[in-house]
């Protein structure tokens, strides 16, 4: 089966990147430290033995920016006037193409396990849908092996309510899911607190771009 991994992200912009992060963070740092997100999550994507990998990016003027950042990915623009729509044109764009399946993940998700994208894949061989539930409502990872645009144009992105209205829509669709287990994005000053602390405790190998940037700004 061919294994599309698409990794959405944007390029870091002070004023326009983790904004919701500001403060404790300035602007520019919350973009410094996206650019960091970008490169574990980018290393993460490099241990799942994916087909092809794809950074879906924004904005459209970015791709000299991720061709430069990740030569070795593909790139597709993002395209739509809210994040469901942008999902599901990338979607359709990638299992448009032939049979296979498809999993798209954040790039806020620094820590992430590669683990859990595998199972992922390893899941939609008898799942229609795959989701990992985020502690926030919403899901950090969104599978699929065939379309299904209500599934991402239906849900009202960025509420408290999206896993559960995915999966309602998933049970009136009669569509065979699957959860993986929960993560979390860092969007708010309480996730980037419990990123620092999950790092004191993790082995140096994990997430290494952000956490010498964090201990960098922890000495200013």
């Amino acid at each position: 089966m061919r294994q599309t991994l698409l990794i959405f992200a944007k390029q870091p912009v002070a004023g326009r990147t983790k904004t919701r992060l500001c403060p404790p963070l300035s602007h520019a740092a919350a973009a410094e430290l996206y650019a960091c997100f970008l490169h574990d999550t980018l290393a993460l994507a490099r241990q799942v033995p994916a087909s092809s990998r794809v950074i879906v990016y924004q904005p459209e003027e970015a791709a000299s920016y991720f061709a430069a950042l990740a030569p070795d990915f593909a790139l597709l623009p993002q395209q739509g006037a809210d994040l469901g729509e942008r999902m599901d044109r990338c979607f359709t764009t990638v299992l448009g193409a032939g049979p296979g399946a498809a999993v798209l993940i954040g790039s806020d998700i620094p820590t992430l396990p590669a683990s859990y994208v595998n199972h992922a894949f390893a899941l939609l061989g008898k799942h229609d849908l795959v989701l990992g539930p985020s502690d926030d409502g919403g899901y950090y990872l969104i599978g699929m092996r065939r379309l299904h645009p209500r599934l991402l144009r239906e849900v009202t992105m960025s509420t408290p309510t999206v896993l559960r209205d995915t999966l309602a829509i998933a049970a009136e669709l009669d569509l065979r899911a699957a959860l993986l287990p929960g993560w979390y994005d860092v969007d708010t000053p309480a996730d980037l607190a419990r990123l620092r602390a999950e790092l004191a405790a993790a082995p140096p190998t994990v997430a290494p771009h952000t956490r010498a940037w964090l201990a960098t700004f922890a000495e200013d």
